[in-house]
């Protein structure tokens, strides 16, 4: 029976940023031979979007595009 790899994330990274209007979470690491990188927004923490690379900046490039056309279309009610 073979034993399988375990991935284990490395050069973790997390840091919040205003997003159309919006404060969210970014958080993007290692795994294998890929970067990966979550955007969730602060309050509750619900994941937003995703996206992967070769590198930190192509997946952040990624996961921040599709965040920002997400955040931009979601409506705002006055308080």
């Amino acid at each position: 029976m073979a034993e399988a790899a375990t991935l284990r994330p490395e050069q973790y990274v997390r840091r919040r940023e205003q997003l159309a209007g919006w404060e969210v979470n970014v958080v993007s690491y290692k795994l294998g031979d890929k970067f990966l990188c979550e955007v969730d927004n602060v309050s509750p923490g619900a994941i937003i979007a995703r996206g992967q690379g070769a590198t930190r900046e192509e997946a952040e490039s990624q996961a921040l595009a599709q965040a920002r056309e997400r955040l931009a279309r979601t409506r705002r009610f006055p308080t």
